[in-house]
């Protein structure tokens, strides 16, 4: 059995090297947004049964973000749901006979966990301004930012860490025990398998709400907090 972090190239791109995984998300985006293009052509105000089950999922989805967040959803609604449904629907695409879900290779999630960490800057500035965001590492105190830093990298990492380790780790199971027990055998463990890969997805997606939402509320300018306890 190869090396967990082994990736064999399919073919080149003149230098770069294409291996399945990078195929299979290909493949997995393609199929998102045709799906998404499909969904949401024909929306009316007296919703179908398929509307109104997407619209169903747009609202837990936006429920979900108010709870973690505190804020309201829309900012952030696509870039939460589509981080979420595609690292579901990856995780599960094991079920299609010869794939290997692409979060099992490091370098898929080192990507997801780049597009958090970019996206927290993002939406923190955003919130605040480059000054407002940037001040955020001086808190509580200017002695912190060394720490302050350090932290939104680990964090980052273990994201990566978390994601991979879990996938990697359950289809490296279940290749181990395919190969000594037969077909039957493995289905418990694929079951569970499975099921990790949704709630694995869920806690991506939730950690990095909670990663953003750090970053927009300590990022916000003090008179922005003032009006909202004065609103409120």
């Amino acid at each position: 059995m190869t090396s967990p972090l082994a990736s064999v190239a399919l073919f080149h791109l003149g230098p770069a090297a294409i291996t399945a995984s990078v195929v299979v998300t290909w493949a997995i985006i393609i199929l998102l947004a045709g799906g998404a293009f499909l969904l949401t052509r024909r929306l009316s105000l007296a919703p179908s049964a398929r509307q109104a089950a997407m619209e169903l999922v747009v609202e837990t989805l936006d429920s979900q973000i108010r709870d973690t967040m505190n804020v309201e959803p829309a900012p952030y609604r696509a870039f939460i749901g589509t981080l979420f449904v595609f690292i579901f629907v990856a995780n599960w695409s094991s079920l299609a006979p010869g794939v290997e879900p692409p979060t099992a290779h490091i370098e898929t999630d080192a990507a997801l966990a780049l597009l958090v960490f970019v996206a927290v800057i993002w939406f923190g500035v955003r919130a605040g301004g480059l000054r407002g965001y940037l001040a955020t590492f001086a808190a509580p105190n200017p002695i912190m930012i060394p720490l302050n830093f350090v932290e939104s990298l680990t964090r980052t990492f273990s994201l990566l860490v978390r994601l991979f380790g879990n996938v990697m780790s359950g289809v490296f199971v279940i290749g181990i025990v395919l190969s000594l027990a037969g077909l039957l055998v493995p289905i418990p463990l694929m079951a569970l398998d499975l099921l990790t890969g949704a709630v694995q997805a869920y806690i991506f997606a939730v950690l990095a709400m909670v990663f953003i939402a750090g970053a927009v509320s300590e990022g916000k300018p003090a008179n922005d907090s003032s009006n909202q306890r004065t609103s409120a």
